[in-house]
């Protein structure tokens, strides 16, 4: 190599641009606005109003007509089992065909999961079956949905759900990185 040719290597090394650092904008976002304590307490007592309705229309009948008794009956008796499978079975039903039971569609609010866009399965069956037992079972713990940030109750956090309202958005602002000009072919991070 001539030393004109490593005058010019040396000076397009200084030449050489930096990596540019990446700054960040704010963004402003629409998002559903989580449903609070009192709007979900009220639709809850509406559902239960529709499953005593059904356990009185459906069970009762048949219970009267074979001679067993309905009343004064231990919690394993088989009124309190029925009553119970038509009791998480109206929630986990209604909540996987529609995202929501009578109570939240009297309402307006749905249940949406924060992982995905559909509910499955599993995860209807760990917050309508399991979190709900919980959540029945130690009343306080439903009062959790008042003061967490998504207004998540313990069986919401079980299975990464929340209730939302189906017409109400809020404001929200997020800092993200600005997108870099060029093919983004390079990093422009350390490791």
């Amino acid at each position: 190599m001539t030393d004109h040719e490593i005058e010019k290597s040396a000076e397009l090394q200084g030449e050489k641009e930096l990596p540019k650092t990446p700054s960040y904008e704010e963004v402003l976002f629409y998002e559903r606005k989580p449903a609070g304590f009192w709007v979900r307490f009220w639709a809850y007592l509406i559902d239960l109003l529709v499953v005593a309705a059904l356990t009185s229309i459906l069970v009762k009948p048949v219970f009267a007509l074979s001679g067993l008794e309905t009343t004064n009956m231990p919690w394993y008796g088989p009124y309190a089992i029925v009553s119970a499978v038509i009791f998480y079975g109206y929630f986990v039903v209604m909540t996987k065909f529609f995202s929501q039971t009578v109570g939240k569609m009297i309402m307006g609010i749905r249940v949406v999961s924060l992982k995905s866009d559909k509910l499955s399965i599993m995860t209807l069956l760990f917050r309508e079956w399991i979190g709900r037992f919980i959540s029945v079972t130690i009343l306080p713990l439903y009062w959790i949905v008042g003061f967490t940030p998504l207004k998540q109750g313990v069986h919401d956090y079980i299975a990464d759900t929340t209730v939302v309202h189906e017409d109400s958005f809020r404001k929200n602002k997020m800092v993200q990185k600005k997108k870099l000009e060029g093919s983004e072919l390079q990093e422009t991070g350390t490791f």
